[in-house]
């Protein structure tokens, strides 16, 4: 009958799309198996760069002093070789003054333009500025967004990371906020789970690190070399890195630098960064995909290769909120139907059916159990135990009970980013910040 040569050709179709998405994982699973291994150093040098941390800023006035404060007076590095710019872009508030007042140079950007109603603009324009200061030039730019903190080893170590031929890096993001709610706890462990594991172990595999926004470093020679911030899209920071890889520059993780961001402490919150996450890296692989595989090929670069699967799985994420459930409640309801023999059938018996329904549910939950184990259950403790106090937590007992619950967190974060990856949201969305001091 036909509805059986069609249940037929939708599992051959199922089984593709579950080998793509088994190999999309696989660096994920990777990442988490090669948890031993050490983290990367930098000899320590007596050579002192001149820094320059750029922060732009849209209406940020309730927090953007504390975060200039935490740089300024925070940093075991000599103060006469850093400064703070703050990009005021288009602000209605105080940013300005309170940035001014606590002792950043602020530039302040008048940018009617709707389309440019993004942080790209404003990151842009206080590099194009820092870059061109010929009067005691800067040798490194930092960028922070308004709301984060820094360890106070941070200069010291990229400048050590520097002085040893390095020119694009990033740190471990770690939280502000951490203990505030179940909520912050949760997004707190998820987003530590690329430095502890996947920078980690790529800086060890020899992978060129994902540099992806707060804390991003970049050498002025690089952006000389660049002609400046040249990412022209919302997901900058990942295009900016990716522009980077596809030009063969490596960049490296340095862990021991920690930024501090402040973790969403909302459902609504989470959504919004997660959709806008899901279509800015969505655009970019659809515009750069080709050209990614082509100079993997050209150049036998490994870390475009992992870059891709690691960006791919926004693909594979709309198939796992979409094709998924969507196959498998047909699977569960066609076979179940054909084993009890309310359909009649011409090619295959019941047993058969009844056969395939019991096995799919023992395979399937097995395979479920054990990834909700491992990408749930095991990274989530494994950060807990070793990285509690880079996620702002004082001890592990105040993040262990996020370890039970972060599972959900994930399918929560896969139906956010998915529904990001198919829409288009808003270019800069304001989040709510949490007054949380470090």
């Amino acid at each position: 009958m036909w509805y059986e040569i069609l249940y037929r050709v939708l599992s051959i179709i199922n089984y593709a799309v579950l080998i793509v998405i088994g190999l999309a994982l696989l660096p994920q699973i990777l990442y988490i198996l090669l948890a031993f291994l050490k983290k990367r150093t930098w000899p320590k040098s007596d050579k002192k760069c001149r820094i320059a941390f750029v922060i732009p800023a849209y209406n940020e006035g309730d927090v953007i002093a504390d975060t200039v404060s935490n740089v300024i007076e925070g940093q075991n590095y000599p103060k006469e070789l850093f400064d703070v710019f703050v990009v005021a872009h288009n602000c209605t508030d105080d940013t300005a003054a309170a940035a001014r007042a606590a002792g950043a140079i602020v530039l302040e950007l008048n940018d009617p333009d709707p389309a440019h109603r993004m942080a790209l603009y404003p990151l842009k324009h206080g590099i194009d500025h820092i870059i061109n200061i010929e009067d005691e030039p800067y040798d490194l730019v930092i960028h922070l967004d308004a709301d984060n903190h820094i360890n106070a080893e941070f200069c010291s170590l990229m400048n050590d990371a520097y002085q040893s031929g390095v020119e694009f890096m990033r740190p471990y993001e770690g939280a502000l906020n951490s203990t505030q709610n179940f909520y912050t706890k949760a997004c707190s462990l998820f987003y530590a789970f690329d430095s502890r594991f996947g920078s980690r172990v790529r800086e060890r595999l020899g992978l060129a690190a994902h540099v992806d926004g707060s804390g991003a470093t970049m050498a002025v020679s690089l952006l000389k070399r660049t002609g400046g911030y040249d990412a022209v899209t919302i997901a900058d920071d990942a295009e900016f890195s990716l522009n980077r890889m596809l030009e063969g520059v490596k960049a490296h993780f340095i862990e021991d630098a920690v930024v501090y961001q402040d973790s969403p402490s909302t459902f609504k919150d989470t959504a919004a960064r997660n959709r806008r996450i899901g279509h800015g890296v969505m655009n970019l692989m659809k515009s750069r995909a080709g050209q990614m595989i082509k100079t993997f090929f050209q150049t036998g670069n490994m870390s475009l290769l992992e870059m891709f699967s690691m960006y791919f799985l926004n693909f594979i994420n709309v198939f796992i909120c979409t094709w998924l459930p969507l196959f498998y409640i047909y699977h569960f309801l066609y076979t179940g139907f054909a084993a009890y023999g309310y359909i009649p059938l011409t090619i295959w018996d019941g047993a058969y059916y009844m056969s395939l329904f019991w096995n799919t549910i023992i395979i399937g939950l097995s395979i479920g159990v054990a990834l909700f184990v491992l990408f749930g259950y095991v990274q989530a403790l494994i950060i807990v135990l070793t990285d509690y106090k880079k996620l702002g937590a004082e001890r592990r007992s105040q993040l262990l009970g996020a370890v039970f619950l972060f599972p959900v967190f994930l399918v929560v974060y896969m139906l956010t980013l998915g529904k990001g990856a198919v829409s288009k949201p808003k270019k800069w969305d304001k989040i709510k910040r949490n007054k949380v001091v470090k």
